[in-house]
């Protein structure tokens, strides 16, 4: 046992000390919500007709809801940064070093998804605490509450990027991988916009929005932040983590997944 927690928390700390030491990373993960919520919040509000003028509270009211899906964007990207890092050791070869270890690699996989989780956890109260200091804040309790959703929607996000990892060879593709993953899963889903507003437009994009596993880590987030449980987006996260995360130790199996493929 001490073995798993020695390998396990290596893994944890290294990650950790990637994100502390590459300070680009750090302020790109901010930099990217915190534009969405004090730009592009503002062209959204009058499209969606709410109110701009006084009180205060009105004024912000959008900000308030696309909150927890911008909190939701910044797990998407450090999910997809992660796998990016695991590509990244691959083609180095560190990659190979850790898989041959004498743990089991579901162990080592679920060491690595816990690590990113937890950059991407830090990375939101850090978002949270940004917004408190411009009035866009949530019951106090909420903050608290919200620690559970974001483990298991860091989680789940996570294991989609290693699933991702698994597929792609060289570095250079993932780019575009990447951005044809991220893109639907953010604007089809309720991070920016309700669902009734969806389906206002289009019964289909309503469709996809609704059964986007994005938009319900999105949902589960947002019902936390006010102290409510969504039983629903709690079991369809939950189920898409189980679903990636299995893909994705398939994927990595050299007997069975793409690993073999690879070479």
């Amino acid at each position: 046992m001490i073995h798993y927690w020695r390998a396990m928390m290596g893994i944890v700390g290294r990650e950790l000390s990637r994100f502390f030491t590459q300070r680009e990373r750090f302020i790109s993960a901010l930099v990217r919500p915190l534009i969405w919520l004090f730009v592009f919040a503002a062209g959204f509000r009058a499209a969606l007709g709410l109110a701009i003028t006084p009180p205060y509270e009105t004024y912000i009211l959008y900000e308030v809801y696309i909150t927890p899906g911008l909190i939701g964007m910044i797990q998407l990207f450090n999910g997809m940064q992660s796998s990016l890092s695991m590509v990244y050791d691959r083609e180095m070869g560190s990659m190979r070093i850790l898989l041959v270890s004498p743990l089991p690699r579901w162990f080592l996989l679920q060491s690595k998804l816990l690590a990113g989780t937890g950059v991407s956890i830090l990375q939101a109260y850090i978002f949270l605490a940004i917004a408190w200091g411009y009035d866009i804040r949530v019951p106090l309790e909420g903050y608290l509450w919200v620690i559970f959703p974001l483990i298991l929607s860091g989680l789940m996000l996570g294991a989609l990027g290693l699933l991702l990892s698994s597929f792609i060879k060289q570095l250079e593709n993932f780019a575009g991988v990447m951005n044809f993953v991220i893109f639907p899963l953010f604007f089809m889903s309720t991070a920016l916009y309700p669902l009734w507003k969806m389906k206002e437009s289009s019964e289909f994009l309503y469709l996809l929005a609704q059964y986007n596993p994005f938009s319900q880590a999105v949902e589960l987030i947002r019902f936390a932040l006010y102290g409510q449980f969504n039983s629903f987006a709690f079991i369809y996260t939950a189920v898409a983590f189980v679903i990636f995360m299995s893909a994705a130790i398939i994927g990595y199996n050299p007997s069975k997944g793409m690993m073999t493929r690879k070479g």
